[in-house]
Order: C-alpha cells, then sequence, then structure tokens
C-alpha cells in the first residue's frame, strides 16, 4: 500500500516533533576576554564532580584528558602569543592535558576535528606547543570545571582551570606593545587630531615609559584641542614621572577645576590625591 505524500510529511512531522530534548549534563560555556589588544576566547563543557574523585580518579594520572566534557575544549587567539614563554601564532586550537601528580603536559593541538580527547587518534606531531604546569591546592572547593582568566594586564593574563581542589594556572603574554607602537607610529605620520595625541601620550604615562615623548605628545593635544581635565590630567602625570611636581601640581590644579566644573567628581578627587601626594614631595625634598 502506497502512502501519500501528505501522510509520509504528517509522519516525519511527527518523529521529528516528538523527540525529547534533554538538558546537557556538562553545559557548554563560553569566555570571550579582551587582554590589551588581543582577544582570547575558550569554548568548553563543564562537567561537574558530583562527589566523585576528580583529579586522579574521573580525571586519571598519566591519560590524556579533554579539559572538560564532551567535544574538544578550543581556545582562540587573534593575535600571537606567548604561553609559558614559548611562542603560539594565532588561531584555534584544542586544548589536551596529560596530569600527573606533580606537574601536568598542558597541549595545544592544531587538530581541532577530534571528538573529545581523540585517544587513539590523537597525534603528539600535530602539536603545536606543549608546556608543563605545576599544579596547586585551592582551599575552596569547585564543583563544575571552571575555565577563567585572571590577573590581566595589557600584556598578559592567566588562564586558570579550577576543579575539586586542583587549580592548573597557565601565563599568557600578549604583545599590546609592539601592536600600540605600529598603531601610533601609523597614526601620527597620517592625520593626527588631538585626540590621537592624547591618546599616545597616555598609553605611555600608563606604561611607564618615555614620559618625556608623552609630555610632548599631550601638549600637542592641548594645542590642536584645548584645554580638557583629561589631556591636563595625563600632562600632569607625565610631568610627575619626569619628577617636575610643580610644574605636575600646576596641571593636576587645572584638570581638578575643568572636572569640578563638569561635576566629574572621580577626576576630581584623583587629581586632589595626586596634589597632596606630590606636594608631600615636594616638602619632603626641603627637610
Amino acid at each position: 500500500m502506497k502512502l501519500s505524500s501528505t501522510l509520509v510529511l504528517l509522519l516525519f512531522s511527527i518523529g521529528v516533533y516528538s523527540q525529547i530534548e534533554f538538558p546537557p549534563v556538562s553545559p557548554p560555556s563560553k569566555i570571550i576576554q579582551q587582554v590589551g589588544l588581543t582577544e582570547l576566547k575558550v569554548s568548553y563543557s563543564r562537567p561537574a564532580a558530583r562527589g566523585r574523585k576528580i583529579i586522579g580518579g574521573l580525571v586519571p594520572y598519566k591519560r590524556i584528558w579533554r579539559v572538560g566534557a564532551n567535544e574538544s575544549t578550543k581556545f582562540s587567539m587573534d593575535t600571537d602569543v606567548k604561553i609559558g614563554g614559548k611562542h603560539l601564532a594565532k588561531g584555534t586550537y584544542a586544548l589536551y592535558a596529560f596530569p600527573y601528580e606533580d606537574y601536568w603536559d598542558i597541549i595545544f593541538h592544531t587538530d581541532t576535528t577530534l571528538w573529545g580527547d581523540g585517544r587513539d587518534k590523537y597525534m603528539p606531531e600535530k602539536d603545536a606547543l606543549r608546556i608543563g604546569i605545576r599544579p596547586s591546592r585551592t582551599k575552596d572547593y569547585q564543583e563544575n570545571f571552571l575555565i577563567t582568566f585572571d590577573s590581566i594586564t595589557h600584556n598578559g593574563t592567566k588562564m586558570n582551570w579550577l576543579w575539586e581542589n586542583t587549580l592548573i594556572s597557565i601565563p599568557i603574554e600578549v604583545e599590546t606593545d609592539v601592536l600600540m607602537q605600529t598603531s601610533i607610529e601609523r597614526a601620527l605620520k597620517e592625520q593626527p587630531t588631538a585626540q590621537t595625541y592624547y591618546e599616545a601620550a597616555r598609553y605611555l604615562v600608563e606604561q611607564n615609559r618615555n614620559p618625556s615623548v608623552a609630555l610632548n605628545y599631550v601638549n600637542k593635544a592641548i594645542a590642536l584641542g584645548g584645554k580638557t581635565y583629561y589631556f591636563f590630567r595625563v600632562k600632569s602625570l607625565a610631568e610627575a614621572a619626569l619628577g617636575n611636581y610643580k610644574n605636575a601640581i600646576s596641571s593636576a590644579t587645572t584638570s581638578r577645576k575643568i572636572a569640578d566644573s563638569l561635576g566629574k567628581d572621580e577626576f576630581v578627587r584623583l587629581n586632589e590625591a595626586n596634589i597632596l601626594n606630590w606636594q608631600k614631595k615636594i616638602n619632603s625634598s626641603r627637610d
């Protein structure tokens, strides 16, 4: 007996819509973290301990682990970085680990197509990078496996893996300074505005580098853009870095007055604190 096309479609639809969607036991998670000018991404699944022994148990020693559950954990970055002091080219990698009692081998693997840890399909020759990390013991218990980024600066961060009472902390360095210097040089060669000079000065001041160059830039910003509380705040910081506290106080006073007129209370407080600190330095030098 032949079924009509309408009945076939109806039976197919019933089959599709009768499927039950289960909540994942190890729910997926994604992290996107900006570090300097570099964007780091991690996609992974978060298994729970549920009363089980994890490290050395569910995650056995001396055997490859997928760093989570389900498909392999993916780590991506849009610039080259250094991990544990070793260069890693920008791209996407599968994260694996070989846990041992005293140290872990952390692996950034070029084959991202393997399900889970790949087991017999995992090929060490496709590792882009392998480093050793000593695990630490935490006081607080972590129920679900967790990956976080912490200790974030313009120049680096630590990628932390936490589960049970174990912490793996992986140092990551980014090339913000190289990228910034290239960006500054390119911007200054084109048609620099007051904002261009200000941003270049601010970066140098924040990095405690070349205060005389920073002062030159911010003076150009003021000449082009007029008096603003943020221009004069950066100018005061550059002058203080050069040890010229008298001029720094004068610039900070200008910044404070403008900020006060605009209701920028935070900058009023920041400038007042700096003025007090620099005045103390002047007084101590007279003693």
